[in-house]
């Protein structure tokens, strides 16, 4: 069994060992998330040139997950990712080997965002497939206009706190029932 988490990554170092088409795709997802992104890798595809990472064009080497506070593997050589998760393992720094939940300390969900709305679907790296179904589905159901929801949300939660009080006391059904009504009405209207 999985513990659920969500990390703040701004401006923490990460390393990203891969540079072909998935490790490009794990890249956007750290650097969605504001990391301190290092790419290490023999070989990068083109589009790691326009993206804001430190790209280190070689082979990964003992000791390079020092002074990282999280890995992630796209190497597709499971000799290769096991040495860095052993290396990470002993170094006490979370690692996620794409489509190698053996070598992994952490699974990826299937994330849908919007804005600061962040929902994950997971399967704890048993079936990647389904986690990825389900978030279509979900991208479906929760439109853009989730964003404000949260913003507003957001606003009147802070105007409780200004005002000296708790939201732990506050039945927030009907504000939020009150809210998605008039931000999903507006989408409509705009989407007409």
């Amino acid at each position: 069994m999985q513990f659920p988490v969500n990390l703040n990554l701004t401006g923490r170092p990460v390393l990203l060992v891969g540079g072909g088409r998935i490790a490009l795709r794990k890249s956007q997802q750290l650097l969605a998330c504001d990391a301190q992104l290092t790419v290490v890798a023999p070989e990068v595809v083109a589009e790691f040139r326009q993206l804001p990472v430190t790209i280190e064009q070689r082979r990964y080497a003992a000791g390079d997950c020092a002074g990282y506070r999280l890995v992630v593997t796209a190497t597709g050589d499971t000799t290769v990712d096991q040495q860095i998760f052993d290396e990470a393992e002993a170094l006490g720094i979370w690692v996620n080997s794409a489509d190698d939940p053996a070598r992994c300390s952490f699974t990826l969900p299937a994330v849908v965002r919007r804005g600061n709305l962040l929902i994950t679907t997971s399967t704890g790296g048993s079936s990647p497939a389904l986690s990825s179904w389900l978030r279509r589905r979900l991208e479906g159901e929760i439109g853009p206009e989730f964003a404000g929801v949260v913003d507003e949300l957001a606003a009147e939660r802070e105007r409780v706190h200004a005002a000296g009080g708790s939201t732990e006391d506050i039945d927030w059904n009907p504000i939020i029932d009150a809210v998605v009504a008039r931000h999903t009405a507006a989408a409509l209207v705009v989407a007409r």
